[in-house]
């Protein structure tokens, strides 16, 4: 019996959603950076997340671990359930150093709009903000490909947030407990900002023949 055949065609399943070798484990790395502040509770959440008043009393690390700070359970998997989706479609669109930039862009640019546009928001909570600016930044580099999958993305993305700046938060999402929009807007247009200055870095898949 020749298992070499299934065991190579799962490798390249694996490969098509970024989830071989390295990727796969990185990809693991991520979820837990999201889920598992979750076993802190809410004292956890209360000392982890985006507060105004406390960030005026020095603590700074807030505006880091916001980002990886959630509402309940059912939040932090939702979110990264964005995350595993966002990374089966773009993982491998720009090198890591370039993902870590953009993502830090797309927090800080949360950050700062919050901060300074939106002070009537006492705390805040999520990776929404930086998800949405992962995704503008993928579509941009499937745009730069000239796969017409690329602009759906971005029109699908820019749809999103023109409905969420003039109705509100999307009905569905609204369930999980109030929803800052604008940070949404604000995560999408630091990584879309950082993206559009990167070259494009495309690191195929093992065997896709990509160069």
């Amino acid at each position: 019996m020749n298992v070499s055949r299934p065991v190579s065609g799962f490798r390249r399943l694996l490969a098509s959603v970024n989830c071989d070798g390295a990727w796969g484990l990185a990809l693991l790395g991520g979820c837990a950076l999201l889920l598992l502040p979750e076993l802190l509770g809410e004292a956890g959440r209360m000392a982890l997340r985006y507060e105004r008043a406390a960030l005026e009393a020095g603590e700074w690390w807030r505006l880091v671990t916001a980002h990886v700070t959630h509402l309940g359970p059912g939040h932090a998997v939702i979110n990264s359930s964005g995350f595993v989706l966002a990374w089966a479609l773009f993982a491998r669109d720009y090198p890591p150093r370039h993902w870590l930039l953009i993502a830090a862009a797309a927090a800080a640019a949360v950050d700062a709009g919050l901060w300074l546009r939106d002070s009537t928001v006492s705390w805040y909570v999520g990776s929404s903000g930086v998800l949405h600016g992962v995704v503008a930044a993928g579509a941009l580099a499937h745009i730069r490909r000239r796969e017409p999958g690329g602009w759906i993305l971005a029109a699908g993305l820019a749809a999103k947030i023109a409905y969420e700046q003039l109705a509100g938060a999307l009905p569905f999402s609204a369930g999980l407990g109030p929803v800052v929009v604008n940070s949404h807007l604000y995560g999408m247009l630091g990584g879309l900002a950082v993206a559009v200055a990167l070259r494009p870095g495309f690191v195929p898949a093992p065997g896709s023949g990509s160069v």
